[in-house]
C-alpha cells in the first residue's frame, strides 16, 4: 500500500480500498481483518471476507459499471476511525447511468474503524437504489427530477 503525499496511513488504506476495488483486484481483501465487520444497507451486517465476496458479487452482478471519484474525497480521521464521503457514478445492469452529485444516486459516507493497519469495520451509508427507479417507494415529489 502506497502512502499518498501527506496523507495518513489509514486514509491511504481507504482510498487503496477503492482503487482496488473499482479495478476488481482480488487483493482488496488484504486490507482487511479476517473477522472484519461490514453494513450495507438492504444487505445488513456481515463479518469477514466470504460474507463480503457474497455481498460485493451480487452487488456487482446487479451493475455494469461503477467507479468512486476518489479524487474529490472528504475525509475526516479520529483516533482509529476515518470517516469518507463521495460520490460514484456509473451504470446498472439495465443501462440506466447515475453519477453523484449530478444525479440523486451516487452519493455515499463510509466509517472505517482500523485495529493496527488493517480494516477491522466497514459501515457503508447510501440508498442502493443508484438510479432512482424505485420510485413507488419514494414519499414525496415523484415528480421532481434532477
Amino acid at each position: 500500500m502506497a502512502d499518498i503525499g501527506n496523507t495518513s496511513p489509514r486514509i491511504a488504506a481507504v482510498k487503496d480500498y477503492f482503487r482496488r476495488g473499482d479495478a476488481g483486484r482480488p487483493d482488496m481483501l488484504e486490507l482487511f481483518a479476517d473477522d472484519f465487520q461490514f453494513y450495507f444497507p438492504k444487505f445488513g451486517i456481515g463479518r469477514g471476507k466470504d460474507d463480503f465476496m457474497a455481498f460485493a458479487t451480487g452487488l456487482v452482478g446487479s451493475l455494469n459499471a461503477i467507479a468512486h471519484d476518489i479524487d474529490a474525497f472528504s475525509f475526516i480521521e479520529s483516533g482509529d476511525k476515518v470517516v469518507v464521503e463521495g460520490t460514484t457514478h456509473g451504470e446498472d445492469n439495465k443501462g440506466a447511468q447515475w453519477q453523484g452529485g449530478r444525479t440523486p444516486g451516487g452519493r455515499f459516507c463510509s466509517v472505517f474503524q482500523f485495529e493496527g493497519a488493517l480494516i477491522a469495520r466497514m459501515h457503508i451509508y447510501l440508498d442502493p437504489d443508484y438510479t432512482s427507479r424505485d420510485e413507488e417507494h419514494f414519499l414525496w415529489g415523484k415528480d421532481r427530477r434532477w
